[in-house]
């Protein structure tokens, strides 16, 4: 057994914290392009139903299995269910570090952008061929992106350093109600732009009948299975941090209907901007379908410079897509320090190793924007497989006892209904569903090469990797179980794991 030395020190710490988790770049740069393009209203309808139906209920899964544990994915997997399911637990440590190899790079692009605006890059009457033009003389410049790679894991890196209490809750204190803050103060000026209510009626635009479109569905359980972290391990390692009697359903509500709130006001931000600046709608078409990355750094950033105080403006924007990419980008370095902290090591000696790690691992990415896309291609859709681990693991453990034993503790303020438990055992059936149109979407595009591993966004490629992350967790298997320590498993819990083995 180990004694757990690591808390939060409040509830509001740890909600903030969960929330910054949720709310990254994604919420800004991905939500507003694809409710967009799925019609606004009936997409944000679909997207709601997502997140009581997929998201919030696997988010409280995870913080069950990490509450009972106390352990990171990896020791989770194997107190929980059993050894021979430790690779489990391996696999959705492996797709989150895999995935903070790049991101640490995105939030580099971020800072960088924030730096440019503050200098005046983006001046009055600049054109789309300028923003692009430094768009790429960054990207293709290592010695740039490196470099902000490597200031951005520095900084979260310290953060982390620091422990739960001194670090990740103390600047999640600060950092999410100043990203809110920012949001909010974009918002308003963007909706008091001439032309920007055509943006909000196309967010918000009721076309019900487009509800009956499959499409849409899909895309709203993508978006809100990547948005909120719902099965990517964040929640399994910050709930090793909380007290025996914290309110999951309440805090993963919280969560989750933070996230949302938060995409909400980036897409009543960046529609209106962009319908309101564009000079015609072809125009904001194409920025619409410019990409995550096309969108934000050349797009927003041309538009800035028509607006009054366009320079402020865009730092405004950067300095918040920074803030979100940080907050993102600290759970997912705690997902790999804390299943290291439990092979022994202490923090310190854990984060120098997960940074560093990261740092040297995440240069591939700094130098090639082909590379950077194929890796959120595949861990992207690998984290649908992350999420569907943790429904097994807790289908497997006994969903009603959980419900009854473990989210509805006597001190709850939220009670939860068996709406929790068919949400659950109806996961792997979604699974199949939205991980299948995946798929096809991905022949679609390459319908003589689909299986090619060196495409950047082709099913080849996802099963190459997939192979070699699955081969690494089970080669692994037998070390960790040995060399992850125990956690604070009560005894029935314990004596079922036996059972079961």
């Amino acid at each position: 057994m180990v004694e757990k030395k690591e808390q939060w020190g409040s509830r509001w710490g740890f909600i903030a914290a969960s929330i910054g988790m949720a709310i990254g770049t994604g919420n800004i740069w991905r939500f507003p392009r694809v409710a967009a393009k799925n019609g606004g209203g009936p997409f944000i309808i679909a997207w709601t139903v997502a997140l009581l139906v997929w998201s919030i209920p696997l988010l409280m899964g995870e913080m069950i299995i990490g509450k009972k544990t106390r352990l990171g994915t990896i020791g989770s997997f194997r107190d929980f269910l059993g050894e021979k399911f430790t690779w489990m637990g391996t696999w959705i440590a492996s797709v989150c570090l895999l995935i903070m190899f790049y991101y640490s790079v995105v939030m580099g692009w971020c800072m960088k952008y924030f730096t440019l605006s503050v200098t005046g890059a983006f001046r009055s009457g600049i054109g789309i061929n300028e923003t692009e033009r430094i768009w790429k003389t960054f990207t293709t410049a290592p010695s740039q992106t490196i470099l902000f790679h490597f200031i951005a894991m520095s900084i979260a890196g310290f953060i982390i350093y620091r422990g739960v209490t001194k670090g990740i809750e103390r600047a999640s204190k600060v950092m999410i109600p100043t990203l809110f803050v920012l949001l909010l103060s974009s918002l308003f000026r963007a909706v008091t732009l001439p032309g920007a209510a055509q943006g909000l009626e196309y967010l918000f635009s009721p076309k019900l009948h487009m509800l009956a479109d499959p499409r849409i569905w899909l895309e709203a359980f993508t978006q809100s299975a990547w948005s909120t972290g719902a099965g990517w391990g964040f929640i399994i390692t910050y709930a090793v941090y909380t007290k025996d009697n914290e309110d999951i359903g309440g805090n993963c509500m919280i969560m989750g209907f933070g996230n949302n709130v938060g995409a909400l006001i980036a897409g009543m931000t960046v529609l209106p901007a962009i319908f309101a600046l564009s000079p015609s709608l072809e125009f904001a078409n194409d920025a619409l379908s410019a990409g995550n990355q096309g969108i934000t750094f050349i797009y927003l950033a041309q538009l800035f410079s028509k607006m009054p105080a366009g320079g402020f403006l865009a730092a405004l924007f950067f300095l918040t897509m920074s803030i979100a990419a940080l907050s993102s980008l600290l759970p997912m370095i705690e997902v790999g320090v804390r299943n290291v902290m439990d092979m022994g090591l202490d923090r310190n000696k854990s984060t120098l190793i997960v940074v560093i790690g990261g740092f040297l691992l995440g240069i591939p990415s700094a130098y090639s924007l082909d590379f950077l896309n194929n890796q959120d291609w595949v861990w992207g859709v690998g984290l649908l497989v992350s999420g569907l681990f943790v429904a097994i693991a807790l289908i497997k453990y006994g969903l009603e006892e959980l419900r009854q034993r473990e989210i509805n503790i006597p001190t709850a303020d939220f009670h939860v209904g068996v709406w929790w438990t068919a949400c659950i055992r109806f996961f792997p059936i979604l699974f199949i569903i939205i991980t299948g149109w995946w798929v096809l979407q991905a022949i679609s595009w390459y319908p003589d090469t689909w299986w090619y591993p060196f495409e950047v966004s082709s099913v080849g490629t996802i099963g190459a990797w997939w192979i070699v992350i699955v081969s690494f967790a089970l080669v692994t298997q037998k070390y960790f179980v040995k060399k992850i320590m125990r956690g604070t498993l009560n005894d029935s819990l314990q004596g079922k794991v036996y059972e079961k083995e």
